[in-house]
C-alpha cells in the first residue's frame, strides 16, 4: 500500500493538492493509493489510470476549492481498464461556484472505461451529477463496459445522484439518491442517451433508494435513442424504494415510434410513498419497443 502523504499530498483542508494527487496516482500503478485525509483540488481534476487502486481512509475526503465553471470532472475514469476505487468522499462544493448556469460539474465521470468497481463512493454537492456514465470522449464512441458499483450514496447534487448514458453490462447494488434537484431533471437516476451512437444493455439495479428528488427517483428517457441500427435495451430493477421524489417515482417516457428498439425494462417489487397514479408515469413511448413491466408495486 502506498500512502498519498508520500507524494507530498498535505491532506490538511486548505492546500491544493491536485498536483501531489496526481503524482500519487500516477506513481502507484498496480499497487493501493490510500488517501488519508481531507484533500482540496482545483476544478482541473484528477485522471485514474490503467489499474488504478484508489481507497480511502475513514474520514478522507476530496473536496474543491472555490471556482466559476460550469464544467468539471473530479475524478475521471476515461478509456482505462481494471480501476478500483474503494470509500471515496468526493465534495463538488456546489455552494463555492460562482457561477449560476450549466449542468456538468460530475464527481466521478466514467467515459469508456472496462471492468471498474466501485465500492461505498459517497459524492455530494456536486454541480451535475454524482456519477456520470457514457461512451468515450476520445472520438471512437467506445462503450463503457462491465461497470459495478456497490453501495453509492449521492446527496445533494444539483442534477442528478447518477447519469447513464451509455453503458453494456452495469450493476449497481443498494445505491442511494437523494435531496437531488436544482436543475432538470433532478432524477435520482436517469437514463438518457445524447445520441444513437449508445447502448443499454445488462443493466441490473439492484435495491437502489430515492429520496426527496426534485424530479424521478428513476427515470429513462431515449428520445435521442433510436437509429437505423437495431438496439436492444435491457433495464431489470429489483426492490426500488422511493421516498418523495416530486414528479414519479418511476418515469419511463420519449421512444418514438419507429424506434428500432426492442428488449425489456422491469421494475420489480417496488415500495413507492404515493399512489400507483402518481408514482409511475409511462408515456409517449414506441408500442414496438421495449416491454415496459411494473410487477408487485406497493
Amino acid at each position: 500500500m502506498v500512502l498519498d502523504t508520500s507524494f507530498g499530498v498535505k491532506g490538511d483542508g486548505t492546500t491544493n493538492d491536485r498536483k501531489a494527487l496526481q503524482a500519487a496516482i500516477d506513481g502507484s500503478v498496480g499497487q493501493i493509493l490510500l488517501i488519508t485525509g481531507k484533500s482540496r483540488i482545483d476544478m482541473a481534476g484528477l485522471d485514474l489510470r490503467n489499474k488504478s487502486h484508489i481507497r480511502f481512509a475513514d474520514g478522507a475526503s476530496i473536496k474543491l476549492l472555490s471556482y466559476n465553471a460550469e464544467v468539471y470532472q473530479m475524478i475521471r475514469v476515461w478509456d482505462v481498464d481494471g480501476v478500483v476505487i474503494e470509500n471515496a468522499y468526493i465534495d463538488g462544493s456546489k455552494e463555492l461556484n460562482s457561477s449560476k448556469t450549466g449542468e456538468w460539474g460530475m464527481g466521478i465521470s466514467i467515459n469508456g472505461a472496462t471492468n471498474l468497481t466501485i465500492d461505498g463512493a459517497t459524492t455530494i454537492n456536486c454541480w451535475g451529477d454524482g456519477i456520470y456514465l457514457d461512451n468515450s470522449c476520445s472520438g471512437s464512441n467506445a462503450y463503457s463496459k462491465n461497470i459495478t458499483i456497490n453501495n453509492h450514496h449521492a446527496i445533494g447534487c444539483r442534477r442528478q445522484g447518477m447519469s447513464v448514458g451509455s453503458v453494456s453490462g452495469l450493476t449497481l447494488n443498494s445505491p442511494i439518491w437523494e435531496n437531488i434537484g436544482g436543475t432538470a431533471p433532478g432524477a435520482g437516476i436517469d437514463f438518457e442517451p445524447d445520441n444513437n451512437q449508445t447502448v443499454l444493455e445488462n443493466i441490473k439495479i439492484n435495491s437502489p433508494t430515492s429520496k426527496n428528488c426534485a424530479g424521478p427517483g428513476i427515470q429513462i428517457w431515449l428520445s435521442s435513442f433510436p437509429s437505423n441500427v437495431k438496439k436492444t435495451v435491457n433495464i431489470a430493477i429489483t426492490n426500488h424504494v422511493d421516498q418523495g421524489s416530486k414528479v414519479a417515482a418511476f418515469s419511463v417516457q420519449a421512444l418514438p415510434s419507429g424506434s428500432n428498439c426492442t428488449g425489456a425494462i422491469t421494475s420489480t417489487n417496488p415500495v413507492w410513498g404515493r399512489s400507483l397514479s402518481s408514482a409511475y408515469i409511462f408515456a409517449d413511448w414506441d408500442p414496438s419497443g421495449p416491454k415496459v413491466t411494473v410487477t408487485n408495486p406497493k
